[in-house]
């Protein structure tokens, strides 16, 4: 299936609901990027065990797939100042969930109790902040369908698989907020500020 080993097969067979996805990726240590900018496939990062979030969310998108989801991610891209996400998404009783790799605290899994996909996304908004406290979730897509790129190989890749990000990048970004609502967005208060530094993996 998907040219997967038996070895990977053994591995995602059990990972038959998102719950179980995510408790799975959650036992993998974050991606430092050590020696520079990753993006690895799904099958390395089972090998090299470690994963950041756009490598956690197609790890995950494999998993939902073998267990007759289909293979979606959403970006969510904020101002310069700040990092992007991608998480996976799947929806059960006509509900959206999420799952996410992330060392921080927040952006993490949501569960499948939201309409739609921006009322998800949103779930997301007032946890994105940067260092300085400043709310930077700027935009968000339709989940993107994996399988259209299944032709590429982006399972199995046995190097960086680039052209996931880059697909993603050209797909159709809704704003979530006008200049105006950016302009009246207040800082979070300390006490959050001080909760989103707690992070789970510690750079060694």
């Amino acid at each position: 299936m998907f040219c997967l080993t038996d070895t990977e097969i053994k591995i995602f067979k059990p990972l038959n609901t998102p719950r179980k996805i995510q408790a799975f990726l959650n036992t993998i240590p974050i991606n430092f990027e050590p020696r520079g900018d990753t993006c690895l496939s799904p099958r390395m990062v089972l090998q090299q065990n470690r994963a950041h979030c756009i490598e956690g969310a197609m790890l995950a998108a494999v998993a939902l797939r073998m267990h007759g989801y289909p293979p979606l991610l959403v970006d969510l891209t904020t101002s310069k100042d700040d990092f992007d996400h991608v998480v996976a998404v799947f929806q059960q009783d006509g509900h959206w969930g999420a799952i996410s790799k992330t060392n921080h605290a927040v952006l993490r899994y949501r569960d499948p109790i939201y309409k739609s996909i921006r009322e998800l996304v949103m779930s997301y908004f007032h946890e994105y902040f940067d260092p300085k406290g400043k709310k930077t979730l700027r935009y968000f897509t339709d989940p993107v369908d994996l399988s259209v790129l299944d032709h590429k190989g982006w399972i199995t890749a046995s190097k960086d698989v680039w052209y996931v990000p880059t697909h993603l990048g050209k797909v159709k970004h809704y704003p979530i907020l006008t200049r105006r609502q950016i302009a009246l967005l207040k800082k979070p208060d300390l006490v959050e500020m001080k909760y989103g530094d707690l992070v789970e993996w510690e750079k060694k």
